[in-house]
């Protein structure tokens, strides 16, 4: 209820607006009645004072200072009785009410404040109580709604009949999940503006590239955003009833929200345990195997790619409970988008991993793939402020085969993450053996390479020609002219020296154990200097 409103009612029919109409749509929650010289101090937002103006009589002039700081209060507005101590309103005071957009009532002498008081009370506890029944009727019929099993597009679609406005039903990151009608309505350019909504109250604002209003109210699951409900239209504040009516639409679909994301939670826990018993291949048989993957529409014949992502280390101190949050949020953001994603997309969860199973299609799908997974790390950098890595397995010709495609995948993202890199799309390739090598702890190396080597590494120090000449011969695959003529040396003075090789490791150059245990030692010998 206003001021205008106010003014309606009929204990205030001889009653003049005489200043500050330009806020005539104060909002008026609250009638006092007060005469003492600090009034001000007493006075709260949205509240309406009436007074005689006795502690004014004798200070007419601190009338206005009690419209400044009434204003700046955000009271609702002051009536005063003329005619008794306070002749009349004096055109200053008039003129300072209509700066502030200030309402000033002039009521008549003849009516009594209490009068007053107990009409306007009574007028505002009419309305809250209309209000309140007006949500409990609305909570009730919601209610019934869901608990039929008529889901949530019905439910909007009975909020819009009720609003006349069309109503959707967005998720936490902005993506619609119901509408009331089938409209098309892209809520990106909105997402930024919807995440700085915070709170349980409901908001207007206005987007300046398309000019529109929008009325929306955050919906919330355990202290925690869960979605939007969002009106494109302006829903004026001062509607209270419409208002109570969005907020119990809300608290009912906060319910059903709820229980759809149990139900998800279950088939997420069933779908994941699942795919960790696949890959420890803990089944006893094929044949079961089929079985459990039709459930999850799992062909036997296809060929797959595995992809395995993971949060790259936060500098920032988390612990893992922290860590393991925010993977399970980017995880269930993936889920959301994978309707965009190129290929026929399958999501699992390992611990803080997460797996996408691809369906191949063709063999040069490997580029709308990474594509994707690239917008995808630039969404999770802007929302999430964490960087996000990927492993890409080879294509598997058989779901049989997805346990050592998911490997390839791991092992992909591991040595990424060995190379400190983060952000990365890393595609498997089989290693060679330097980077075999580098997975050893560098101790370990040493250890190998002084056991094989230790002997020629000190003679080394008086005679560098030999461990050279040994490092050459194994390159030319044990051909003693090819090392002489590499090493511009006579073919004899490469016998002599592959000779002492062997009386200073007491063992034979002809024998190919001995021969590979050299290659790796020198290998090793590169890695640890």
């Amino acid at each position: 209820m206003n001021i205008f409103d106010v003014m309606k009612i009929p204990a205030y029919e001889n009653a003049v607006l005489i200043a500050g109409k330009a806020g005539g749509e104060r909002e008026v929650q609250h009638v006092n009645m007060m005469d003492a010289p600090d009034i001000a101090d007493f006075l709260h937002k949205d509240e309406l004072l009436v007074t005689t103006a006795y502690h004014l009589k004798d200070n007419p002039h601190q009338l206005s200072e009690l419209i400044r700081q009434m204003a700046k209060r955000g009271c609702a507005g002051l009536g005063i009785k003329t005619k008794r101590y306070l002749e009349d309103i004096p055109k200053e005071i008039i003129d300072l009410a209509d700066s502030h957009a200030f309402p000033i009532i002039e009521l008549p002498e003849h009516i009594r404040l209490g009068d007053i008081v107990n009409a306007t009370l009574s007028r505002i506890l009419d309305m809250r109580s209309n209000e309140l029944q007006q949500a409990i009727y609305a909570h009730k019929k919601f209610t019934n709604h869901i608990m039929s099993g008529k889901g949530l597009q019905s439910l909007l679609k009975k909020v819009s009949d009720l609003l006349h406005l069309p109503v959707l039903l967005l998720d936490q990151h902005a993506k619609m999940l119901s509408a009331s009608h089938q409209i098309s309505f892209e809520t990106e350019k909105l997402k930024s503006t919807l995440h700085t909504v915070s709170g349980p109250f409901f908001t207007c604002f206005s987007s300046i590239s398309n000019q529109k209003t929008y009325s929306v109210l955050p919906i919330y699951n355990h202290e925690k955003s869960c979605g939007y409900l969002l009106i494109p239209e302006m829903v004026q504040a001062a509607d209270k009833g419409l208002i109570l009516t969005i907020e119990q639409a809300a608290n009912v679909i906060s319910f059903e929200l709820l229980k759809e994301n149990a139900l998800k939670q279950y088939s997420r826990r069933a779908r994941n345990e699942f795919f960790s018993n696949f890959i420890e291949r803990s089944f006893s048989s094929d044949d079961e195997i089929k079985n459990r993957a039709k459930e999850f529409k799992l062909r036997w014949d296809q060929k797959y790619m595995c992809i395995a992502g993971k949060l790259d280390r936060n500098d920032r101190s988390i612990s893992f409970t922290e860590n393991q949050l925010a993977s399970d949020s980017v995880f269930e953001f993936l889920e959301g988008e994978l309707s965009a994603f190129p290929f026929p997309p399958h999501l699992f969860i390992k611990g803080n991993v997460g797996i996408l199973l691809i369906e191949d299609s063709w063999s040069e799908m490997h580029a709308s793939v990474i594509s994707f997974l690239e917008q995808f790390q630039t969404q999770v950098k802007t929302q999430f402020k964490r960087t996000l890595s990927f492993g890409i397995s080879n294509i598997c010709q058989k779901l049989i085969d997805v346990p050592d495609a998911f490997t390839e995948a791991s092992d992909a993202l591991q040595s990424g993450h060995l190379s400190r890199s983060t952000e990365f799309i890393q595609v498997y390739h089989a290693k060679d053996v330097p980077e075999l090598l580098r997975l050893l702890p560098v101790e370990d190396l040493k250890k190998f390479y002084n056991s094989t080597l230790q002997s020629l590494a000190e003679k080394q120090q008086e005679d560098q020609s030999l461990l050279h000449t040994l490092s050459v011969y194994l390159e030319t695959h044990c051909q003693i002219s090819e090392t002489a003529k590499r090493l511009y040396v006579h073919r004899n003075t490469v016998i002599y020296r592959l000779e002492k090789c062997e009386e200073l490791l007491g063992k034979s150059l002809k024998d190919p154990e001995t021969t590979m245990r050299l290659r790796l030692a020198l290998r090793m010998q590169r890695l640890i200097s």
